[in-house]
């Protein structure tokens, strides 16, 4: 079976996301038998590589929000973070461009450590505080999951994978996917947004019986992001 998941390193919903789905798969006992394909999706494709801020003055500067209600956003995805075991430090984290991030992702798929970098992004953005658009760093990253540093520099100072990463963006868009976690379970089932364990749990049954065609399982989109702002 089949997953494909459209995300952003600098969504902190599909962080969460990947841990709840993840947890809900280990659950099961065809876990062996799924496939997990990661998909880009940018956010934010506006800013520039050299573009840094920080959370709170990139929801205000950025996105218009008023401060209380950023505040208020980032202490809510603090608390599921929490719960999924993930230590969110927004104050430390930079929000930056995230196409060579995308670049390195597409580029470890070719290693079968997809899943692996994917994770490995998400902490170093969301708690480790890294720039994740500098070169030098994802190079750093790439040699300590096992991607050959060479390979990993000749990508990203290149346009190799520019093409892969734009036909994600371009399949979601055409998919009418606007927000992002969004997971399709073998082309039956979609479910958005970070979704608790046991709803996973519930599509992933579903989908592998092969018992309806594809709908939407979860109604609910909050605890997603899109272009313009995170849903809570």
């Amino acid at each position: 079976m089949k997953i494909e998941i459209w995300s952003d390193v600098m969504c902190p919903f599909c962080y969460i996301g990947k841990h709840n789905f993840e947890k809900a798969l280990q659950n099961l006992s065809f876990e062996d038998k799924v496939d997990v394909e990661w998909k880009s999706f940018q956010l934010d494709p506006s800013l520039k590589p050299s573009e840094i801020q920080d959370t709170l003055s990139y929801f205000k500067d950025k996105k218009g929000f008023p401060e209380n209600r950023s505040v208020q956003m980032i202490n809510h995805v603090t608390q599921l973070g929490k719960q999924a075991g993930i230590d969110f430090d927004f104050e430390n984290a930079l929000i930056t461009n995230t196409f060579s991030a995308h670049q390195l992702l597409h580029l470890s798929k070719i290693y079968h450590l997809s899943s692996e970098t994917e994770e490995a992004l998400f902490k170093a953005h969301f708690v480790d505080g890294e720039n994740i658009a500098d070169i030098g760093f994802l190079i750093s990253l790439a040699e300590k999951l096992g991607i050959d540093g060479e390979e990993a520099k000749q990508v990203l100072t290149s346009d190799r994978f520019h093409e892969e990463v734009k036909q994600d963006i371009s399949e979601a868009t055409n998919n009418e996917i606007t927000g992002v976690p969004f997971f399709v379970l073998d082309g039956k089932y979609a479910v958005s947004g970070a979704q608790p364990v046991e709803v996973f749990e519930n599509a992933l049954q579903q989908a592998y019986k092969e018992t309806v065609t594809m709908k939407d399982l979860s109604d609910d989109d909050s605890n997603s992001c899109d272009t313009d702002e995170c849903k809570i």
